[in-house]
């Protein structure tokens, strides 16, 4: 059996996906009640679909996990937070059945983990702040400076100009407001949670750029 993930994620039409990814696993233990409790991974990140208010988990995904098992009489949900690196290492060893971080799709992982649906639009977008006028696409982010890991299959295809990676343990907001500030070029991400972060932080510096279907830097099938 394969171990469940949620994700929200690019599909071939722009969807974004809510997702259960499962992965092998006989671990599950069995709580006081009798019911086999199931550990779901989370970074918390971002919003709107996992964050942290008041000390309390909650967010889109979260809340759609939380409503899936309210009523079961078999199984019974916990929360965990991790790191990003902690999420598939913890579903591969069994301590997590589950994990929800709004977690795009590729082949390698649909051939561990088990993605639901797409249920909403929400493709991939640029954002660079809004004085920088050298990146206007995706062919403009050679030699430029990103706090991601995703663009990894860029430098692959252009070894000649590759992008300037940092890598980071922050998370989605922190990124962002080190963009805001102006410490890194770019950074590609789904439009939502982009949208979402510069409303709520209110980073006005700045502006995002639509890419169109062929510069999308990753491809889901539905």
């Amino acid at each position: 059996m394969k171990k469940v993930l949620k994700y929200s994620s690019l599909t071939a039409l722009g969807l974004l996906t809510i997702g259960a990814l499962v992965a092998c696993s006989n671990s599950k233990s069995t709580t006081s009640s009798g019911k086999t409790e199931i550990k779901v991974a989370t970074n918390a990140s971002p919003k709107p679909f996992n964050y942290e208010e008041n000390g309390k988990l909650t967010g889109y995904e979260i809340e759609v996990v939380r409503a899936i098992f309210k009523d079961s009489d078999k199984y019974k949900v916990k929360f965990e937070t991790t790191e990003w690196s902690g999420i598939f290492a913890g579903l591969d060893s069994d301590r997590y059945q589950m994990a929800v971080n709004n977690i795009s799709y590729t082949k390698e992982r649909a051939g561990k983990y088990l993605y639901a649906a797409p249920t909403a639009k929400n493709p991939n977008v640029l954002v660079v702040k809004k004085s920088d006028k050298s990146i206007q696409s995706l062919d403009d982010i050679g030699g430029k400076t990103t706090e991601v890991v995703q663009v990894e299959k860029y430098n692959q295809e252009h070894s000649g100009n590759p992008t300037k990676i940092s890598y980071t343990k922050a998370d989605f907001q922190q990124i962002m407001s080190h963009l805001n500030d102006g410490k890194f070029d770019y950074k590609i991400f789904d439009k939502i949670g982009v949208e979402t972060v510069i409303k709520n932080q209110k980073l006005d510096n700045l502006k995002v750029i639509d890419l169109p279907s062929d510069q999308q830097p990753y491809v889901y099938p539905l």
